[in-house]
């Protein structure tokens, strides 16, 4: 369920189930998650950039990611104008859910138990981006 329609990227349900996997609609249109540790993306390591995966806007540079533990992709800043962010308080929990400032597309959730120079840990579902390696 998209929260704001007023995203520059709006499509039908019918259009985002066409062009996503289920698991990657479930994630990015119903707010879900992947189990941790399953992402692909953990391992990552090369330079590049990681763009959202249902509308492959720029989110995060690889030089922002770094092993949090937590069992998905987190990086400690996104790029500028990449994600919005709005409150979640499922699972009687309050947390700030981020989502791609383009498409609306549920990406993870923020903490503050990051890094310096943030102190941010964005913690992303892998099915939620993909990964564009720097050409060298």
């Amino acid at each position: 369920m998209q929260k704001n329609p007023s995203f520059p990227i709006t499509k039908s349900e019918q259009d985002w189930r066409k062009e996503l996997s289920p698991e990657q609609f479930h994630i990015l249109r119903q707010q879900g998650t992947e189990r941790p540790g399953s992402s692909e993306l953990n391992f990552e390591n090369r330079s590049g950039t990681y763009i959202c995966a249902a509308c492959d806007h720029p989110l995060f540079d690889a030089k922002t990611k770094f092993e949090s533990g937590c069992g998905w992709p987190s990086f400690f800043d996104p790029l500028t104008g990449a994600v919005g962010s709005s409150l979640d308080t499922k699972y009687q929990m309050i947390r700030t859910e981020i989502h791609c400032s383009q498409c609306g597309g549920h990406l993870g959730h923020v903490f503050d138990d990051g890094p310096a120079p943030t102190g941010q840990r964005y913690c992303m579902n892998g099915l939620s981006l993909k990964f564009i390696p720097e050409n060298r």
